[in-house]
């Protein structure tokens, strides 16, 4: 008899590959506990079961000590922010003083350098306060009512609503004749802005 050649199978390898879903069987064991767990916590039988008592009261206790932790960070935080702000507030108001302080001195030192002068405030109006390029001006007309030629020096104060003085300038006219006016402008030092107004401070002719 004849032997016949053993034959050959082939193996399909089309076919996908059986593999043991142990990572899937893990992940289902863990998620059958997690069930458990929380059916016991959510049972009405729960209270008889001192375990259970205890696991909810030690998560209850953490949740209870995250939420006033988190509530003691966030007041900390507002408080800090609410500090810093002030401060921030505080420094610039006084830096915003001491420019206006020394503003004023130097405009008063102008004034003060002229010998013989007479006050001449009356002889001076103002006109409305403009903002140019960040600056306050005003439209400054000097009248002369006497009879001989004269000049002038003005120190303009540039206030807020309140009268506080937030800046100051001088302003010169030279030789204006009797019976004549003339017009200059004051213009403010630094920036400015908010409602601003203008007062003559002083103001001398000699």
């Amino acid at each position: 008899m004849d032997r016949q050649p053993p034959r050959v199978t082939q193996q399909d390898t089309t076919a996908p590959a059986v593999r043991r879903p142990r990572a899937a069987l893990a992940a289902v064991l863990v998620a059958g506990l997690i069930g458990v767990g929380a059916l016991a916590g959510c049972s009405s039988d729960a209270s008889t079961n001192p375990a259970v008592q205890s696991g909810l009261s030690a998560a209850a206790s953490a949740a209870s000590a995250a939420a006033s932790a988190a509530a003691s960070a966030l007041a900390s935080g507002a408080a800090g922010v609410s500090s810093g702000l002030a401060s921030a507030g505080s420094a610039a108001a006084s830096a915003l003083a001491s420019a206006a302080a020394s503003a004023q001195s130097e405009a008063s030192s102008a004034l003060a350098s002229v010998k013989g002068g007479l006050d001449a405030k009356g002889d001076v109006t103002l006109g409305e306060v403009t903002i140019s390029d960040g600056r306050a001006q005003v439209q400054v007309t000097i009248a002369n009512h006497t009879a001989q030629s004269n000049r002038y020096v003005v120190q303009v104060n540039f206030t807020d609503p309140s009268g506080n003085v937030l800046d100051a300038t001088v302003v010169n006219l030279s030789d204006l004749g009797a019976g004549q006016s003339a017009q200059v402008t004051a213009r403010s030092n630094r920036d400015l802005s908010g409602t601003v107004k203008a007062v003559v401070a002083a103001a001398l002719r000699y």
